[in-house]
């Protein structure tokens, strides 16, 4: 049997020797982060997503609401009722007292979605000073679709048997092949070698990178907004999917009004909302006298669930 204590640490030790080590605070603690702290949520094929500190909760909501609106909150009655109140209200400051950092391993392209969000602090994994390991993302056979005749930036059917087999194998070739000839470039036998900050551009966006990524809740739940939607890409969708389990247990009156008047909610314009109220009042109401165009009737019909 090999002794454990010859083979390379691997950062799964190293997270294993941080969850038992344990700190005393006289800061306020979310139990139910706690639980995720040093903990590894696998993503993708090779990705995860860990939280590293984090600060606030629930009632650091409550109580930045409070000094702010002093005797203004006095009506509601309880914190959950003010924390919906804020978010119904799009009262965005109190949730800025929370914060969160976390540890993401991610493919190259999907970083380059969600560093759009430019409302983070961000430190990235350097291809300068280190070298990238040979991991890339390859889609599991039921994500492998073609493009979308209705929507340019979506996947239509999913490809199947011969097409299937042929593109997996594309990837997996051109992703290998590509680091290959970076290690090649890099290689010190006999040669001076190419800079790691030149061998990187030949590498492709499949390969894994990582980062540190830490926001305020407010922030993270416009991310959490956009990229947990169903029409988000599948390969952010499921990274924000995750953090999104995490949220639900650091801050959980938050993320249910969150999931209520944000993710589960819908925003009607003045025109919109004109024509529910005559909906209601019992008048017929067409596109054509809705003073909508087609393209806004069709999603106001979609809000309502009504395919006509």
């Amino acid at each position: 049997m090999n002794d454990l204590s010859d083979r390379p640490v691997t950062i799964e030790d190293e997270i294993a020797a941080m969850r038992d080590t344990w700190t005393p605070t006289r800061r306020a603690v979310a139990p139910g982060m706690e639980e995720h702290l040093y903990s590894i949520k696998p993503v993708l094929d090779h990705g995860f997503i860990r939280v590293i500190d984090y600060m606030g909760d629930d009632a650091a909501i409550v109580q930045a609401a409070r000094v702010s609106y002093g005797a203004g909150t006095k009506h509601v009655q309880n914190d959950e009722g003010l924390i919906r109140y804020l978010m119904r209200h799009w009262h965005s400051t109190p949730f800025e007292m929370c914060e969160i950092k976390l540890h993401v391993k991610l493919p190259v392209f999907v970083a380059r979605q969600w560093i759009r969000h430019r409302t983070a602090n961000v430190n990235e994994y350097s291809a300068r000073y280190s070298i990238l390991d040979r991991e890339f993302y390859i889609p599991a056979p039921e994500q492998l679709a073609a493009q979308s005749t209705v929507n340019n930036q979506g996947r239509g059917a999913v490809l199947e048997g011969a097409e299937a087999a042929r593109v997996l194998e594309l990837l997996k070739a051109d992703a290998g092949r590509s680091y290959d000839h970076y290690e090649e470039m890099l290689s010190q036998d006999g040669q001076q070698g190419l800079a790691r900050e030149l061998a990187r551009m030949n590498l492709p966006a499949n390969i894994y990178t990582q980062w540190y990524w830490k926001t305020d809740l407010h922030n993270l739940f416009h991310f959490l907004r956009l990229r947990a939607d169903a029409h988000a890409q599948y390969e952010i969708r499921v990274y924000a999917e995750a953090i999104c389990d995490v949220v639900k247990d650091w801050v959980p009156a938050a993320y249910g009004a969150f999931e209520d008047y944000r993710m589960g909610g819908a925003q009607l314009s003045a025109k919109g909302l004109d024509c529910v109220r005559r909906m209601i009042a019992g008048e017929e109401v067409t596109q054509e006298t809705s003073g909508m165009s087609k393209g806004e009737w069709r999603e106001f019909r979609g809000v309502l669930n009504d395919p006509a």
